[in-house]
């Protein structure tokens, strides 16, 4: 069996490492890091050994009939630079789509994308290492080196769901890098007394109140009431594909966060915070500075204080994800009702941070909460969210939430806040009778009279005739001029 490819001591020089591309030498050399160590070993080896026998271990390694076995001990700084030196084009082109591929998943799914991507490269190529023990295109010398690779990359693959992403980085994360840092306040009004006050220099202001512009609050399709059931409501809804995520942005499609949608003066943020939190207390009237959350999707306790190291402990989660919206109808919404879905109380719940970084835009086909007791629950507001905005779901997704409800028949829709209250219906007017019309009898047409005669032409046989008629002098132009009346030819005849 022929010796594959990869990197040797070099027959004519231990001290260097030739490449072996499996048929033959090639002309590419690199120091051999482990030649000092190899000799110093074989040395300690002969002093314990027969003399035959360390030599003829030391001849068979630097036979210079074909290459050694593979290198087994770590290389140093040095060596590894001047290998990736001589890596070939093939290689250098891999290294380069991955780097491209790595900035596009990081652009696009923050940390958790690019690890994601580098650990599924890392498996594939120390899977083909440890199952041909060959060096692979990144030249990764020896079985062992490839199962710590494996290792490694597997870890990296558990540990990615709860690294953060650009498509769901925090609300809270945005809202602080569009505000000013905080000033100390007035002393916070306490609505537990068990629940200590945090000093001003711990909180980091995160809501001035945005009102929206003009100050609407607008919705789209047919809302559901307090009696609609879930699993009827689910049926409503459409079924399609995923629409292209082309052209999402949190920010221009959205509405920063948070807005003042409802207009009564605080943030979303600090609204769903007053909803959702217990023993919470307030600077001034909005602004939550701790308070206690029991997590409906994992369960746990949470103290929540506000500041810029714990306040991404509770996260406002978007029950429907803004990514996931877009993709199934939101594009098709006005920038109001875009607004309104993005800050529409029924649509938010006060969640674990790392639960909502590791829920991402996912929808009920590939994310529920850990809590089965919740799920229902859970599933019953996205269905009331879909229904309310006009959003549609896929089948995947339309398959899991009838699954889901199936066990639950009886759970109801909940009802949005935002909902227009339909306005009563004007009362008929009353109808009066109308006296029939009575139309006049026609005019009686007039004839219209018989037109004059034609004038007669005149004609005088001579001046006579025209002194006769008393029309001299006669002129051109006059009736029955002619130019024998006019001798002298000064315009004015039978003078």
């Amino acid at each position: 069996m022929p010796t594959p490819a990869g990197w040797f001591p070099a027959p004519e020089d231990p001290a260097q490492l030739r490449y072996w591309n499996g048929s033959e030498w090639t002309a590419d050399y690199a120091p051999n890091p482990y030649a000092i160590a190899s000799q110093a070993a074989v040395a300690k080896a002969a002093t314990r050994r027969p003399k035959s026998v360390a030599a003829k271990s030391e001849a068979a390694k630097l036979s210079p009939g074909k290459p050694a076995s593979a290198l087994s001990q770590p290389m140093s700084v040095a060596s590894v630079t001047t290998m990736l030196r001589s890596l070939p084009l093939g290689s250098w082109i891999g290294i380069a789509l991955i780097v491209l591929f790595g900035a596009i998943a990081l652009a696009s799914s923050g940390l958790r994308g690019l690890v994601v991507l580098a650990a599924v490269v890392a498996v594939v190529t120390a899977i083909y290492v440890v199952v041909t023990g060959r060096m692979s295109w990144l030249r990764m010398p020896g079985r062992k080196r490839g199962l710590v690779v494996l290792a490694g990359a597997l870890v990296a693959l558990m540990i990615a769901p709860v690294l953060p992403t650009t498509e769901r980085a925090s609300d809270d994360a945005l809202a602080t890098s569009t505000r000013s840092a905080a000033t100390p306040t007035t002393a916070p009004s306490q609505s537990s007394a068990s629940t200590p006050t945090p000093s001003p220099s711990a909180t980091i202001d995160l809501d001035p109140a945005t009102p929206v512009a003009g100050g609407t609050i607008t919705v789209a399709g047919s809302a559901p009431t307090a009696e609609s059931r879930a699993l009827d409501l689910l049926a409503t809804l459409a079924v399609k594909g995923r629409a292209p995520k082309t052209g999402y942005d949190r920010v221009a499609k959205f509405g920063a966060a948070w807005l003042d949608v409802d207009r009564n003066g605080c943030d979303t943020r600090n609204d769903i915070l007053k909803r959702d939190l217990t023993s919470t207390v307030l600077s001034g009237s909005c602004k939550v500075t701790s308070g206690t959350l029991a997590d409906p999707y994992t369960g746990k306790t949470i103290q929540f204080k506000r500041g810029e190291s714990t306040s991404a402990m509770v996260q406002i989660d978007h029950v429907v994800a803004l990514s996931d919206a877009w993709q199934k109808g939101a594009q098709q919404l006005s920038q109001d009702q875009r607004l309104s879905l993005a800050n529409d109380p029924l649509n938010l719940m006060a969640i674990d941070g790392p639960t909502s970084a590791q829920k991402n835009d996912g929808d009920a086909a590939t994310w529920l909460p850990s809590v089965k007791s919740f799920r229902c629950t859970y599933v019953a507001r996205q269905v009331a969210v879909k229904a309310t905005y006009s959003l549609w779901v896929t089948q995947a997704e339309h398959d899991a939430m009838a699954k889901i409800l199936e066990d639950c028949s009886d759970q109801m829709a909940p009802f949005s806040a935002f909902t227009p209250v339909p306005a009563p219906a004007p009362e008929p007017a009353p109808i009066v009778e109308q006296a029939p019309v009575v139309e006049p009898a026609p005019e009686p047409v007039q004839e219209a009279p018989a037109p004059e005669p034609a004038p007669q032409p005149v004609y005088y046989a001579n001046c006579d005739a025209v002194r006769a008629a008393g029309a001299a002098p006669i002129r051109p132009g006059d009736p029955g001029f002619q130019k024998k009346f006019d001798r002298d030819g000064d315009g004015v005849g039978c003078e």
